[in-house]
């Protein structure tokens, strides 16, 4: 998996790399059983501190997205891929209605962010 980090967004480096292993589980990109990168191997690649990246690991892990094992490193558990067919859907019809608005995405994500408070 390719992790990608935008330094420049308010966004906090641990949070931007929790959210594209949600994505991922959620898109099938990653499956039951997989690993991912050991901690230090991560930060290292991405040029960012250790810390930030058990950060991240650990709040996947307290969601129940990750097992961490030492010795072992994270892995993705069992029981983390629902069906997201129909969201999918609702995800797809949101951004069409967007565009044809021409509502900027950030204005979106503000909306849906709020919506799911």
């Amino acid at each position: 998996m390719l992790f990608r980090i935008d330094t420049t967004s308010d966004e906090p480096l641990y949070v931007q790399l929790a959210a594209q292993v949600r994505t991922a589980v959620a898109h099938g990109d990653l499956q039951a059983g997989e690993r991912l990168p050991s901690a230090r191997e991560l930060a290292a690649s991405l040029e960012m501190n250790l810390h930030t990246v058990l950060h991240a690991y650990q709040e996947l892990r307290d969601e129940g997205l990750i097992e961490l094992r030492r010795g072992r490193g994270a892995v993705v558990t069992a029981d983390t891929a629902p069906d997201l067919a129909e969201l999918s859907t609702a995800v797809d019809a949101l951004v069409a209605t967007a565009r044809r608005l021409r509502v900027a995405p950030e204005t979106v994500t503000a909306l849906v962010k709020e919506a799911l408070r």
